[in-house]
């Protein structure tokens, strides 16, 4: 049985602060390899991957996973947003 996905202590601030700026918000954190949530906003779509800035940048490291999927979706052109903060989530979004 596959163990639940670990969500950063920061996630929900995030998507709360970003859904309150009129963003909609999907979870996607139960998705294996994959990113945290997908983010749309004023016409554009954000695949976004969520770090919890209070620990340390070697905890914050993107997972094998997370690493392989960057990379193949910025091979065709699609950005892969990592945030650490909700400053960070919303000016992403700006």
């Amino acid at each position: 049985m596959r163990r639940a996905a670990k969500v950063d202590s920061n996630q929900k601030e995030i998507v709360a602060a970003l859904r309150n700026s009129g963003a909609v918000v999907f979870h996607l954190h139960t998705i294996k390899n994959l990113f945290d949530l997908l983010v749309a906003y004023n016409g554009k779509v954000y695949c976004v991957e969520v770090k919890d800035g209070s620990l340390t940048p070697s905890k914050r490291k993107l997972t094998a996973g997370e690493l392989e999927c960057k990379q193949k979706l910025e091979s065709v052109g699609v950005t892969y947003h990592v945030v650490n903060s909700v400053t960070e989530a919303l000016e992403l979004i700006k």
